[in-house]
């Protein structure tokens, strides 16, 4: 039995002439929030459509809980609830008369409605036109629908794209309790590195169709060494007096001083070492990387 819900193996896909995805290895294991990262234009979105067989896949290339998707379609996508893009909700029906209707087209029980409701934090807006809903409750509406069916896997594409905060942490939340309490797995697309690392367990990156990086959180993040952000008068003198207390300078310009983040006790030291020796530090915090540079960071090291 394969410890993975979706496996592909050196999964290729064109459009036209144009290469959309290269030799692309995904190894989701079940149970996992797996981020998939990646910029716009990637091949987030072709992935997430392949992996549903809204795109058809080359032979043997996509194994979704071990079985190939093409041969096993219908039992496959019985396992596997979906948002990508918009939700497909009528804005004319209730967020109720939305789950029903669904309900009713896979034949399943009414009562389903109102548990996926509570589940989804929208038992309140149950009877209210889902058009007057906001962004996140339509969003939360459409991953509703996604598990109507009571899937095993979750394939969310950007689920917290034109949220306000509470939205995002609303989804993010509602992410962590389907996968720590009801054993789902989840793949979530996301352009942004902040997000996914707040949620996720495993993280795919790709950029260009070709996956750069593979791992757990914790390998991302040691991956993703934060900086020491120092902003301080006297700049070169400044950088002499760290180098010589044996700190190492990552990237050093006419405003500020970066050195590698060990803990909040060391830069508390680096500060009082910089104030004693009569250096005015306006400005000290921590830095993390965004995707652009953990991209070049990634592609440097590969």
């Amino acid at each position: 039995m394969s410890n993975f819900a979706i496996e592909t193996v050196g999964l290729n896909f064109t459009f036209g002439r144009q290469a959309i995805l290269k030799n692309l290895a995904l190894q989701v294991p079940k149970g996992s929030i797996y981020g998939f990262l990646g910029p716009n234009g990637a091949g987030k979105t072709t992935t997430i459509k392949i992996l549903l067989n809204l795109l058809k896949s080359p032979s043997d290339q996509v194994f979704i809980f071990g079985k190939e998707i093409n041969n096993n379609r219908i039992a496959i996508l019985k396992r596997v609830g979906a948002l990508v893009e918009q939700p497909a909700i009528y804005g004319h029906l209730t967020g109720k008369e939305n789950l029903v209707n669904r309900c009713l087209l896979l034949g399943i029980k009414r009562s389903k409605a109102d548990e996926m409701l509570a589940l989804v934090g929208l038992t309140e807006a149950a009877n209210k036109k889902s058009k007057q809903y906001s962004l996140g409750m339509k969003q939360r509406l459409g991953i509703a629908l996604a598990l109507v069916s009571d899937p095993e896997l979750l394939l969310l594409d950007e689920p917290t794209n034109g949220l306000d905060p509470n939205g995002i942490i609303e989804i993010r939340n509602l992410m962590i309790e389907l996968t720590t309490k009801y054993n789902k797995t989840i793949l979530v697309s996301s352009h942004l590195l902040a997000e996914i690392e707040r949620t996720a367990t495993h993280v795919g990156i790709i950029n260009k169709g070709e996956l750069l990086f593979q791992g757990t959180i914790q390998e991302l993040q040691l991956l993703n060494k934060p900086l020491l952000e120092i902003e301080v008068t006297d700049i070169d003198r400044a950088s002499m007096l760290i180098e010589e207390k044996g700190y190492e300078i990552a990237t050093k310009t006419d405003a500020k001083i970066c050195i590698p983040f060990i803990s909040q006790t060391e830069s508390g030291m680096i500060n009082t070492l910089l104030v004693q020796n009569g250096f005015t530090v306006t400005s000290l915090s921590q830095q993390r990387k965004d995707l652009e540079n953990l991209f070049l960071d990634i592609t440097k090291t590969n």
